[in-house]
């Protein structure tokens, strides 16, 4: 059976906003959110801890959002 993920809703108005950026940058909303989110959490605790995590689930050296 495959794991499931909690995905959070985003407000309407930052729907809103992501596609009026991504239309005007022309990329797609979730290359924008994916950009946006790594932006802000790439030096953080958060993001240390979800690289072990992904280590240790997945063997994986480092996560690349790209």
């Amino acid at each position: 059976m495959p794991q499931k993920h909690y995905t959070p809703p985003l407000s309407r108005f930052n729907v809103c906003a992501l596609y009026h950026e991504a239309k005007q940058r022309r990329i797609p909303m979730t290359q924008l959110a994916n950009n946006l989110v790594e932006a802000g959490l790439k030096e953080s605790v958060g993001w240390q801890k979800a690289q072990e995590a992904m280590r240790l689930g997945e063997g994986v050296k480092e996560y690349q959002t790209k």
